[in-house]
């Protein structure tokens, strides 16, 4: 489950720096200086996102290979992953540290729920799927 978390943040974390930052290009994953510093933290995001994703399906190749995975706990770490990547950065990135905002020059009132709600989803989800593979097969393996 843990890989699959590991893989699940990273994707996530992509989905937000490639969409959010690059794309609609509404933030930085770091604001609060200059641009050029705004796409440094970009890019150390995006480094740390890909090292993340390469890691985790190395990490799960080699679960596959070993016949120790679990389908229905990989996908609940998947879901638990999306989930606290996304809570995290909406309530310590976004509130408690400041690093960023979703969008400037609106209120972001509407942005912070619709973002923190979706990654509440994504994680009871995620709990859902867990809940449900204990029941059907036990612990399961430690993945």
């Amino acid at each position: 489950m843990a890989v699959c978390a590991l893989i699940g943040a990273a994707v996530m974390a992509s989905v937000d720096e490639i969409v959010f930052h690059q794309i609609l290009g509404w933030h930085h994953f770091y604001d609060r200086s200059t641009s050029g510093v705004g796409l440094l933290s970009d890019g150390l995001l995006h480094t740390a996102e890909l090292l993340a994703l390469v890691a985790g399906f190395f990490l799960y190749a080699d679960l596959r290979r070993r016949g120790a995975l679990a389908s229905a706990h990989a996908w609940s770490g998947f879901f638990l992953g999306l989930g606290v990547f996304q809570l995290f950065d909406g309530i310590v990135d976004h509130k408690l540290l400041r690093l960023h905002r979703i969008r400037y020059g609106v209120d972001v009132t509407p942005y912070d729920w619709a973002w923190n709600i979706a990654g509440l989803v994504l994680l009871l989800i995620g709990v859902i799927l867990a809940l449900r593979a204990v029941r059907r097969g036990g612990a399961g393996p430690a993945s």
